[in-house]
C-alpha cells in the first residue's frame, strides 16, 4: 500500500531555513543574521553563539548526536568530519554544547586532499568557514542524524581549496556589476542581483547484485568491457515512457528524502537510455542550487543502496547508448523578482535585455575555453561530441526571434519589431488552441537561450556545478562591468547602450549557431569561425593558465593564479588517476576473468571437435567458433601485454600534463585495443560461461 505523504509539512523539516530561524532565534538575532546574509557582513560573535545553541537545540531534537563542516573540495565530492556535541563537566559527566566559534570556524587536514601545489605535503592546516547563505540541514540515516553546516575550505594562507570560495566569490562579482547595468536603466528598488540555477541530474539505475559482479562499475563507474545488448534505445520507448514499478519507488522515497533537506525536487521522467532516468529541481540561488545538487548526487545514491539497487553517475557507464548530462540552467535575477534575461512581448524594445544579451554573447565568445574547462572530465569524453550531447565546440542557441532581432540590429542599426508565437492548432475541436513560442527549442546545442534563461548542457552528471557557475559569473560580470564603464561616462545612457549592443553584437555573432550541433557540417564551419573545438579534458584544462584567464580571475578577485594553476595541476593529477584506474581494472578483469572464462569455453569446444569427426559427421561449425575464438584469444592476449607495458610507463612519470597526455594517447589507445576483441568474445562464448552480468542483464532487469 503506497504510503502517504503531506509534502507541505515535511518540507524542509530537517533544514534550519528562515522559517525555523524565526521560530528560534530572537527577533533581533534573526534580523541581524538576515542582514549579514543579505549585504555579505561579517557575523558579529554575539550573535553567531546565539544562532549556533538555537541549532543545536534544533538538531538535538532531531535526533542529532555530532554536527559536522560540510564542504566541497577539489575532488568534486562532499567531505566531512563529525564531532560529537558532548563538552565534558567537572564531574566526569558531559554536557551537549555548540558555540559559534564551533559554528564558524572548523579545522581540517588540508594535506590530505588535492591542492595541486597550494599547501606542501607536510603543511596540513585546512580551515572550514560557514557560508551563512546556505543554511545548515540534518543528514539522517538509520543509524543517526548529523547537523550539517555548509562550509567553505581553504589553507593556512587563506588559498581556496574548494570549489565553494571561487562561486562564492563570482557570486559578489557578478552582482556588484549587474547591480550598475540595473540601475544605468533606472530600477532604484533592486538592492542585489543574484544568480539563479535548475540544475537537471541525469542517472542510471541497476540491481545491485549485478552491480557487484562487475568490477568495472565498482572500481571505475563505467563499464570497461560490453558488447551492445540486442536493444538499446532505437525504439525510443523508454524516453518519456512508463515508470516502472521499482523504480517509482525509488523516486517517490528520493523526493521525500530530498523535500525533506529543503531540496525542490519537481520533475521526475525516464531519459533515452534503457535504465536511465532524469530528475529536476526548481531553480535557486546559485550556492544553495549547488549544496543542492551535491545533495541531490549523495541521496541518490543513499536510497538506491538501501533498495538493492546502485545509482551510476558516470557520464557514460555504457557504451552505444545515451551517456548522462546535467543541464545548468542559468539566469539573472534581482531581489525585486526582475529576470534581467526576461525578453518580455517585445525583445526588440526591451534595451536592458539586449545590452545583457550582448553582454553575454562578448562573454561566451571571448572565453570560451574557460567555459569548456568547465565541463571538462575523463568521464565527459566519451559523451560531449557523441550525438547524444552537445560537441566540444562552444556555440550559443539563440531561436528564430532573437536572432531576428540581432539581425536588425546589425543590417539596419535599430530592431524595430518581434516575430509572434503562432496559434497552435492541432485540429481536433476538443483540444484548446493555445500560443506557441516563438522560437523552438535545439538540443544540439552547450549554451541554448530557453524563454528566460540559459542552459549550459555540457556539464558532466557526476560533476560539481559550482566550476560551470563561477566561470559563467565571472566572465558574464566582466562584459557587464565593461559595459557599465562605456555607458557610465556617456551624457544618452539608452544611446549609448544602444550602440554598445549593437556593435558587440556585430563583433560576437560568430558565437550564435542555430542549426543541428552534430552535422560535420558543423565542424567544419566552426573552424572557418575561429571556433575553437577542444575534444578532450587534457586540452581543456589548460584554459586556466592562459595569461587571459588569469588577468581575468585576478582583476575580478574570484581567484589568484596560483589557485588557477593548482586546479590545473588537480585537473591533470584526477585525470591520470582516472584513467589508470580503468586501465588496471581492465588488465584484472581479462586476466583473471575473461580470459579464463573463454579458455574454459574453447576447451568445451575442441573436446567437441574432436568427438564430431570421430563420430565421422561434419565439425566445421564448432571448428569456426573454436578458430574464431582463438584469434580473439590471441589478440586480446597480445592486448594485455601492450596495456600492462604502456600503464606501468604512465604510472611512472612526473604527475602534470606530460602525464596526462600520455595516459590520453597512448593508455586509453590501449584499453580501446583491449576492448575489441573481448567484446567479440562475448558475442562467441556461451552466456553460462561469460564471467560477468552483460550489457541485456545490467539495463533490462531492474
Amino acid at each position: 500500500m503506497n504510503k502517504r505523504i503531506n509534502v507541505t509539512e515535511i518540507f524542509g523539516s530537517n533544514v534550519f531555513d528562515k522559517k525555523t530561524m524565526q521560530e528560534r532565534l530572537p527577533k533581533k538575532i534573526y534580523d541581524e543574521l538576515q542582514r549579514t546574509i543579505e549585504r555579505g557582513t561579517e557575523l558579529d560573535k554575539h550573535v553567531a553563539e546565539i544562532v549556533a545553541n538555537a541549532m543545536k537545540d534544533w538538531a538535538i531534537e532531531k535526533g542529532a548526536t555530532h554536527y559536522t563542516h560540510w564542504f566541497q573540495p577539489l575532488t568534486g565530492f562532499t567531505a566531512e568530519k563529525q564531532d560529537a556535541f558532548i563538552s565534558p563537566t567537572k564531574d566526569g559527566g558531559v554536557i551537549m554544547e555548540f558555540s559559534g566559534k564551533e559554528l564558524i570556524k572548523g579545522e581540517s587536514d588540508g594535506s590530505s586532499f588535492p591542492s595541486g601545489g597550494l599547501r606542501s605535503t607536510f603543511e596540513a592546516r585546512g580551515y572550514t568557514a560557514w557560508d551563512c547563505t546556505s543554511p545548515a540541514f540534518i543528514h539522517e540515516s538509520p543509524t543517526g542524524a548529523v547537523l550539517c553546516v555548509p562550509t567553505v575550505f581553504f589553507s593556512y594562507t587563506g588559498a581556496a581549496l574548494d570549489k565553494k570560495t571561487p562561486l562564492l566569490r563570482s557570486m559578489e562579482v557578478l552582482n556588484k556589476e549587474a547591480m550598475r547595468i540595473v540601475r544605468l536603466f533606472g530600477d532604484e528598488r533592486a538592492k542585489r542581483v543574484n544568480v539563479s540555477v535548475g540544475a537537471e541530474q541525469e542517472y542510471f539505475i541497476v540491481n545491485k547484485e549485478t552491480y557487484m559482479k562487475r568490477k568495472d562499475l565498482i572500481f571505475a563507474g563505467r563499464t570497461l568491457f560490453g558488447a551492445p545488448a540486442p536493444k538499446g534505445q532505437e525504439l525510443d520507448d523508454h524516453y518519456f515512457g512508463s515508470i516502472k514499478e521499482r523504480i517509482s519507488a525509488y523516486m517517490a522515497d528520493l523526493n521525500e528524502e530530498l523535500w525533506k533537506l529543503g531540496v525542490r525536487a519537481k520533475t521526475q521522467h525516464n531519459e533515452a537510455a534503457p535504465a536511465q532516468h532524469e530528475l529536476a529541481p526548481i531553480y535557486d540561488i546559485v550556492n544553495v542550487a549547488t549544496d543542492h545538487n551535491q545533495l541531490i548526487m549523495e541521496t541518490m545514491k543513499k536510497i538506491a543502496l538501501r533498495q538493492n539497487l546502485v545509482c551510476l553517475l558516470h557520464e557514460k557507464p555504457f557504451e552505444g547508448v545515451n551517456g548522462s548530462g546535467k543541464h545548468n540552467n542559468w539566469s539573472m535575477t534581482t531581489d525585486t523578482g526582475v529576470n534581467l534575461l526576461d525578453p518580455g512581448k517585445a525583445p526588440h524594445e526591451n534595451r536592458r535585455f539586449l545590452l545583457v544579451l550582448a553582454a553575454i554573447l562578448k562573454a561566451v565568445d571571448e572565453y570560451a575555453p574557460l567555459l569548456r574547462k568547465a565541463a571538462a572530465n575523463p568521464g565527459n569524453d566519451h559523451r560531449l561530441g557523441a550525438n547524444e550531447a552537445p560537441p566540444a565546440i562552444i556555440s550559443i542557441f539563440l531561436g528564430e526571434q532573437l536572432m531576428d532581432v540581432l539581425n536588425q540590429l546589425c543590417e539596419k542599426g535599430e530592431a524595430t519589431s518581434s516575430k509572434k508565437g503562432i496559434q497552435a492548432n492541432v485540429g481536433v475541436s476538443t483540444v484548446p488552441t493555445f500560443m506557441m513560442d516563438a522560437t523552438d527549442r535545439n538540443r544540439t546545442s552547450p549554451f541554448a537561450f530557453t524563454n528566460n534563461k540559459f542552459e549550459f548542457r555540457m556539464v558532466g552528471s557526476s560533476a560539481s556545478i559550482a566550476d560551470a557557475n563561477t566561470v559563467l559569473n565571472t566572465i558574464v560580470a566582466d562584459a557587464l562591468g565593461e559595459a557599465a564603464d562605456i555607458i557610465e561616462q556617456s551624457d544618452d545612457v539608452e544611446m549609448a547602450a544602444h550602440d554598445l549592443t549593437k556593435q558587440w553584437i556585430s563583433e560576437h555573432i560568430r558565437i550564435v549557431f542555430n542549426g543541428n550541433g552534430y552535422s560535420e557540417e558543423w565542424v567544419e564551419e566552426a573552424a572557418r569561425r575561429g571556433l575553437p573545438n577542444i575534444d578532450n579534458t587534457v586540452d581543456a584544462y589548460a584554459a586556466l593558465t592562459e595569461p587571459k584567464a588569469i588577468e581575468l580571475f585576478e582583476r575580478h578577485n574570484v581567484m589568484t593564479r596560483h589557485e588557477l594553476a593548482s586546479r590545473e595541476e588537480v585537473g591533470y593529477e584526477m585525470y591520470a588517476k582516472t584513467i589508470n584506474v580503468e586501465a588496471r581494472t581492465m588488465i584484472d578483469m581479462a586476466k583473471k576473468e575473461i580470459l579464463p572464462a573463454v579458455i574454459h569455453y574453447t576447451t568445451t569446444v575442441a573436446q567437441s571437435v574432436n568427438a564430431v569427426k570421430a563420430a565421422g559427421a561434419d565439425a566445421s561449425v564448432s571448428e569456426s567458433i573454436l578458430n574464431q575464438c582463438l584469434a580473439h584469444m590471441s589478440e586480446m592476449n597480445a592486448a594485455i601485454a601492450s596495456l600492462e607495458k604502456v600503464t606501468a610507463e604512465a604510472a611512472a612519470m612526473t604527475p602534470g600534463r606530460e602525464q596526462a597526455v600520455y595516459y590520453r594517447d597512448a593508455v586509453i589507445a590501449a584499453m580501446d585495443a583491449l576492448r575489441k576483441p573481448a567484446d567479440a568474445l562475448e558475442m562467441l562464448v556461451d552466456e553460462k560461461e561469460w564471467p560477468f552480468p552483460t550489457y541485456a542483464e545490467l539495463m533490462f532487469n531492474v
